[in-house]
């Protein structure tokens, strides 16, 4: 056989069929954005929904007693008026967080909200 009918017999063959797909920009910008959508619509689901109240029928359920603060009087002095037999620091920073004060400044006439585990049973 001569090399020309080998070169031919080389040409006439099946072409080698490649099966690995390959994806073109287009192609990997469509699968990325296909596969981020779910992703996306699930975070954007959680953020909205995650901080919302609930509101519901039942009211809350806040005791306390008022006190109208005199002049001079002082949060320590109301606490040791009022709740003897507790400590004056835990009253101080309760009231504090109640009334959403600045600090232990009161001024008189105040109207002071005091809770009210430390105004029933002491």
């Amino acid at each position: 056989m001569s090399t020309i009918a080998i070169a031919d017999t080389q040409r006439t063959s099946a072409p080698a069929v490649r099966t690995r797909l390959r994806l073109t920009r287009r192609g990997r910008l469509v699968i990325t954005t296909l596969a981020a959508i779910p992703l996306l619509l699930g975070v954007g689901f959680a953020v909205l929904n995650g901080g919302q109240a609930s509101a519901g029928n039942a009211a809350a359920d806040v005791h306390f007693d008022t006190v109208t603060i005199q002049p001079g009087e002082t949060l320590w002095q109301l606490a040791e008026e009022t709740a003897p037999n507790a400590d004056p620091r835990d009253f101080v920073q309760d009231v504090i967080s109640l009334n959403a004060l600045d600090g232990s400044g009161l001024q008189a006439g105040e109207q002071i909200a005091i809770p009210a585990k430390y105004t029933s049973g002491q």
